[in-house]
């Protein structure tokens, strides 16, 4: 396996051996079981469905049910797939920890939903400077100024820079240090920072170095 699902707990720091503080996401990662196997004579290509935090059977639909079944494994609430070479050695139902994926020193990336911040003017979500406070201006200091030209074109261009709806979308952030692992609990110390609310579910995909 080359990645696993997991849900963002929270912050903490931790020291290295040098005796400096280092800032980190804590992650819950797996137990994930394995939910289908994909092939490449039957589907086209080599992947590995995996889910992570189990429901009651009472929230799955039918279909559902029979996916899951068929895969003697539990009801999950988010299911993904992972692109592998070799799905050989998987099994359907089959449980896989953060032990047997990830070590201390791996370099990851971190997939997850940025937290929604509604709808928002441009100096939040663009992070314009705003206008002057002086001259006169009393009710535009974080207005967006001029959109566009007057007589010509006449219109405002595609991809203008304005208010709107913010977070809420899904983000990569790339080359995260694994810090340290936790066995017991399945817990991963990511070094920084990563995308989404606490409680929010991420993938972690481990790169591999060419």
């Amino acid at each position: 396996m080359n990645g696993l699902l997991g849900k963002k707990l929270g912050m903490t720091s931790v020291f290295d051996d040098a005796g400096q503080v280092i800032p980190c996401t804590v992650i819950e990662a797996g137990p994930c079981f394995v939910t289908q196997i994909k092939t490449k004579s039957r589907d086209g290509y080599e992947a590995v469905q995996v889910g992570f935090d189990t429901k009651p059977e009472r929230l799955v639909t039918k279909p559902l049910k029979g996916h899951f079944g068929k895969a003697n494994a539990k009801p999950m609430r988010i299911v993904r797939e992972f692109r592998e070479n070799g799905v050989s050695e998987l099994q359907p139902g089959q449980e896989i920890k953060v032990t047997s994926v990830f070590t201390k020193g791996d370099t990851v990336s971190v997939i997850g939903t940025s937290k929604g911040r509604g709808f928002q003017g441009v100096v939040k979500r663009h992070h314009f400077g705003g206008g002057f406070r002086t001259h006169g201006q009393s009710d535009r200091e974080r207005a967006p100024g001029s959109i566009g030209s007057s007589s010509h074109p006449s219109r405002v261009f595609k991809g203008m820079r304005m208010a709107g709806r913010m977070g809420g979308e899904q983000v990569t952030v790339r080359n995260l240090k694994v810090v340290g692992i936790i066995p017991d609990s399945n817990l991963l110390l990511i070094r920084g920072s990563v995308p989404g609310a606490i409680n929010g579910y991420v993938e972690i995909h481990k790169i591999v170095a060419q």
